[in-house]
């Protein structure tokens, strides 16, 4: 077995372990729930990473606030789904109010009435 020629200092053997501290964590504020959290990676708390949820967290919970959680989402998607359709409606108003102008200005150019 190999044996060293001649003795370390101990100040040789601390600069080569200058290097072996341990390192604070950096950490970053999710952006849901504002808990910290390593930088690039989906929260483990609310589930969410760049504002998509990505963990289900719902499965970890009891059934009956599995159930609340569940309600509140379809009513959120309906409410969107709402919104939605209000918009179409409005689009299509206008795109009628269109033609009629259309429709209107052809039989003043024509001389129809």
């Amino acid at each position: 077995m190999p044996h060293p020629k001649k003795k370390l200092t101990k100040a040789a053997k601390n600069q080569r372990r200058s290097h072996h501290a341990l390192k604070a964590i950096n950490l970053a504020k999710c952006e849901n729930c504002g808990k910290p959290i390593k930088p690039h990676r989906a929260c483990l708390i609310c589930g969410q990473y760049k504002k998509r949820e990505v963990i289900d967290i719902t499965k970890k919970l009891p059934k009956k606030e599995q159930l609340k959680i569940a309600k509140k989402k379809t009513k959120e998607e309906n409410k969107g789904l709402k919104k939605v359709q209000k918009e179409a409606e409005k689009l299509k108003k206008t795109e009628s109010k269109k033609e009629d102008r259309k429709e209107g200005m052809k039989s003043v150019v024509r001389g129809d009435k």
